[in-house]
């Protein structure tokens, strides 16, 4: 047996490193120490012993025991350790995100959202996340609304009316277009076209305005307006209906119906600035085609560069041929990949 002396077995021990090996003697009062092979051969001679010379053991059978035990647990160890595995960095920093983005949510509310998500993470381990990236529990957490948040917490319940016209070709005649935009969105609903807006037809399209809605109608709490003699009392009786206030801006201010103004300037430069219009009608199908790209293709910058109901089919890397697809006679693409 290799770096062990047995002097019940009668043999002498020879090392082959150590203190002596280097030239400075044995080292006196040295314990002595086994290796896995001195201990496999001990705990399978050790039956075998006379019975004289197990009075002058070197070990207890509870150490043989215990070598044998730990023999078996190496034996059976897997590569893979057991307990819990480490988290990913992406579901990591996505509790940061949580975190930061909602400053009332506590531990077990980021839990819940992650399971959501498809996560299923501890409590503790989203509270020792938290707390390694220095970012404290809920109720230390900045709770103010911010500007920025406060703002855009109210364009969720606005609405904004307006109108623009554009001249015919040829019969140089004028026509009104009333729309209606989902300042929070911006989702635009083109209400009608006519040549004689009155109070009664602007009623009328508030009447249709609410049935685009729908349910949703309960989701906003003031129209903006400007002081157009088409908006009658009616009109605003209407939206009162659904408990939707109308707010009248300041007069000859149109900068205070910005989002209105906006979509004007878009809608001229993109389409009726570009093309003749020779009809009511010929408008009317310009801008219904117009208002789907608008609505559901055309990247905004206030939505993060979507649209604002997306309705085109998630992008397929697999397929390398781009498609374009051109309407009002060219006048606009749109570009999508295909098989």
């Amino acid at each position: 047996m290799a770096g062990a002396s047995l002097p019940f077995l009668g043999v002498q021990e020879h090392r082959t490193t150590g203190p002596a090996a280097r030239g400075r003697g044995p080292a006196p009062h040295e314990p002595q120490r086994f290796d896995w092979a001195d201990r496999a051969y001990l705990a399978a001679l050790l039956r075998h012993l006379p019975g004289a010379l197990r009075q002058h053991r070197l070990v207890t059978p509870d150490t043989i025991l215990r070598w044998h035990r730990r023999l078996v647990t190496k034996k059976w160890t897997y590569p893979n350790r057991t307990g819990r595995p480490p988290i990913d960095q992406a579901i990591a920093a996505l509790i940061e995100q949580l975190a930061l983005e909602n400053a009332s949510w506590g531990y077990q509310r980021i839990q819940g959202e992650l399971l959501k998500l498809g996560y299923r993470v501890g409590a503790s381990t989203i509270r020792r996340i938290l707390k390694r990236r220095k970012i404290p529990p809920a109720p230390e957490r900045r709770t103010d609304t911010t500007w920025r948040q406060f703002l855009r917490t109210q364009a969720s319940t606005m609405l904004a009316v307006d109108f623009f016209h554009v001249d015919c070709a040829v019969t140089l005649r004028r026509l009104y277009v009333f729309f209606a935009m989902e300042v929070g969105t911006p989702y635009v609903h083109v209400l009608g076209v006519t040549s004689h807006p009155d109070g009664q037809w602007t009623t009328q399209q508030a009447r249709s305005l609410l049935m685009n809605l729908g349910h949703r109608a309960s989701e906003f709490a003031f129209l903006i307006r400007d002081r157009a003699g088409q908006f009658s009392r009616s009109f605003d009786m209407v939206l009162a209906s659904e408990d939707i206030k109308v707010v009248k801006i300041p007069p000859q201010c149109p900068q205070a119906n910005g989002y209105a103004e906006r979509f004007v300037r878009t809608v001229r430069s993109e389409v009726t600035d570009r093309m003749l219009i020779f009809s009511q009608r010929h408008l009317q199908t310009v801008l219904d085609e117009y208002t789907d790209h608008y609505n559901g293709r055309r990247p905004h910058r206030g939505c993060q560069l979507r649209p604002p109901r997306p309705d085109h089919p998630t992008a397929d890397l697999s397929d390398e041929r781009i498609k374009r697809r051109s309407f009002l006679g060219g006048l606009i693409n749109e570009y999508e990949r295909s098989a």
